[in-house]
């Protein structure tokens, strides 16, 4: 079995969306008995509270219902999840000052990484914006969780 986490700041946007898209995409290909999903944020302020209400209105359009509530990121992920992907540049930062040893530390990937069709390099939080970058960022989520399935697929 595959453990996948999703990072990002609060864990109310980016990652949970993130985990919805990848579990999609694991039942649809039916290998849901391969993987483990989750997704966690850096930091605690929005421990207990489920996804923003923005993105659940925008994922739910999207065929996907966001039923993830925001936890932080444990030292035992590291142990537990085998591939831990960040949403951009400062939660690759901080994901390496968190991990505990150099094997955690190579866990660590953008997922943009992951991407096929969209040439970006972060997926942007779409917390201050508008509503274009949430469906931004479904978009981007979109490309880089089916490019890290076909390459698990591999």
């Amino acid at each position: 079995m595959t453990k996948v986490l999703f990072i990002c700041l609060g864990n109310i946007c980016r990652s949970p969306m993130a985990e919805a898209i990848m579990k999609k995409l694991v039942k649809d290909a039916e290998r849901e008995h391969e993987f483990e999903i989750d997704s966690a944020g850096l930091i605690a302020y929005h421990q207990g509270e489920g996804a923003d209400p923005r993105m659940r209105s925008h994922a739910f359009t999207r065929g996907y219902r966001l039923t993830h509530v925001s936890r932080p990121i444990r030292s035992i992920d590291f142990d537990i999840f085998d591939i831990i992907l960040c949403m951009d540049d400062s939660n690759w930062d901080k994901l390496h000052r968190l991990a505990p040893t150099i094997e955690a530390e190579n866990k660590i990937r953008r997922i943009t990484d992951f991407c096929t069709v969209h040439a970006v390099d972060h997926v942007p939080d779409p917390y201050y914006g508008g509503e274009q970058g949430f469906e931004n960022v479904i978009d981007i989520l979109e490309d880089a969780c089916q490019g890290l399935l076909n390459e698990l697929h591999e």
